[in-house]
């Protein structure tokens, strides 16, 4: 019980050191959580970059997953729909890969609940890689002799290079792509000087406006990053609303589109706000092409708010304190 109470205790301890009394947010921590069957070991992590970058993942070898979510461009591919295998495009915009590991479901319509399930539904897309079957996916890169010791290392000997190894190891290095050193962050664990006086009224306008009703916690995507189920919420709500037209929000119809249940109709995730000022344009469909309109088209399609220009201005200052500086990401040496 005394253990108990000292764990706790220490927890809360964390939480007040990480996060201002002013803000309902804590920082991003350094460190993305980890499910027990895949641990992030240095030789998973440095497998998965490889498998990253590598094109022959993709059944024309054209595409990698670098391709749509470019790491040095945010983490996305500044198109409105990104181009898959035989100059294919998708349907929905390209969301940034970093910080990735910090959430809880995958996909515009959260319908991959983990990292590797995600993995393997974009090897498979007939759009994005185009890959027939996990077998193809795991004889492709069993037929490049110089990933072998890598998978070995990295799961031990024996038939180890699989499909759901690759998965594994693409998801042990995302999980590695975190960016903790924003403003925003700085100021949650305590430095005073590191947002400006316009992200501070941001912030503040964040909350009384009704932002938070959805993006909270330290990824900004829902009521808690440990949650075991998916945050969706019905987008836009008001599908009437002029800007919804006009921007054609309603024209997927969501989770439907995957499901087919009517019940899912327009649910989609919670999309984080974090490094926005990196992933222009904006929403499912990539139809706004810039932050000072996706404010304005939230808050009228969802709180039935039309903002002012300061008020517009003031909460695409706090959005951008949530971008901060990119790792460097090297591009690894491939085999051949």
């Amino acid at each position: 019980m005394k253990a108990t109470l000292a764990l706790c205790a220490g927890l809360m301890a964390l939480v007040a050191a990480t996060a201002r009394a002013d803000s309902p947010w804590p920082a991003l921590p350094r460190q993305a959580p980890e499910p027990a069957s895949n641990p992030g070991t240095p030789a998973r992590v440095e497998l998965g970059r490889m498998l990253f970058f590598d094109r022959r993942l993709s059944e024309s070898a054209t595409v990698s997953c670098q391709t749509c979510h470019d790491l040095k461009n945010g983490g996305a591919d500044s198109q409105r729909t990104s181009r898959g295998v035989h100059g294919q495009n998708d349907l929905r915009n390209a969301q940034t890969v970093w910080n990735v590991g910090f959430l809880t479901s995958y996909f515009w319509d959260g319908r991959a609940a983990t990292l590797e399930d995600q993995a393997k539904e974009h090897l498979l897309n007939p759009v994005d890689m185009g890959m027939k079957d996990l077998d193809y996916v795991a004889a492709r890169i069993r037929g490049i002799a110089g990933y072998r010791a890598y998978f070995e290392k990295a799961f031990g000997a024996g038939d180890v290079v699989t499909a759901d190894n690759i998965a594994k190891a693409l998801a042990a290095f995302e999980r590695t792509l975190i960016t903790p050193d924003t403003p925003y962050d700085r100021y949650a664990s305590g430095d005073r000087n590191a947002m400006n006086d316009q992200q501070l009224r941001g912030m503040k306008a964040f909350q009384e406006i009704g932002c938070v009703r959805c993006h909270q916690g330290p990824t900004f995507v829902g009521p808690s990053m440990s949650t075991e189920m998916s945050f969706v919420i019905r987008f836009p709500t008001n599908p009437r609303n002029p800007l919804a037209e006009s921007y054609e929000l309603t024209r997927d119809r969501g989770r439907f589109e995957s499901t087919g249940k009517d019940s899912d109709r327009s649910l989609w995730r919670v999309a984080s706000l974090r490094n926005l000022r990196y992933t222009a344009p904006y929403m499912h469909n990539g139809s706004v092409p810039n932050l000072a309109d996706a404010v304005r088209v939230m808050a009228s399609t969802e709180l039935a708010r039309t903002l002012s220009d300061t008020e517009a201005a003031e909460l695409v200052a706090f959005i951008d304190a949530l971008s901060g500086p990119l790792p460097d990401i090297a591009e690894p040496k491939l085999p051949e």
